[in-house]
């Protein structure tokens, strides 16, 4: 999105999140501060987040996130927004970066029927 983003994770720990927010946070605000000569903090809060109940509502947010670029009129497609993870979910696409959750691991006992489903 241009202004915001929407991470969907499970924590290690209780603060784990909160921990790479900060990190990342840090490493943005030091790239920006130093390509554009500026200085001080780059976000208006702290990040918002909240506990997302796995077998009533995270498919919910797999799909918010995902069209979230199409209500946006960014894209036509959610496959065309470059930073989703439509296509691993839905077409099966590898991506090092996500580990599929069990509540959606458990849409389909092979990897065909649950890009179907999903």
């Amino acid at each position: 999105m241009t202004n915001h983003v929407h991470l969907l994770m499970t924590p290690e720990s209780e603060d784990s999140i909160s921990r790479l927010m900060k990190a990342q946070g840090s490493r943005y605000a030091f790239y920006v501060n130093k390509r554009y000569s500026r200085t001080g903090t780059m976000w208006e809060g702290h990040h918002k987040s909240s506990v997302v109940d796995a077998d009533t509502y995270l498919l919910t947010c797999y799909r918010y996130i995902e069209l979230n670029p199409v209500r946006a009129s960014m894209v036509k497609m959610p496959e065309e927004y470059r930073w989703s993870s439509y296509c691993v979910n839905a077409w099966g696409e590898q991506d090092v970066w996500l580990t599929p959750h069990p509540t959606y691991l458990a849409l389909g006992k092979d990897s065909s029927k649950r890009y179907y489903a999903y």
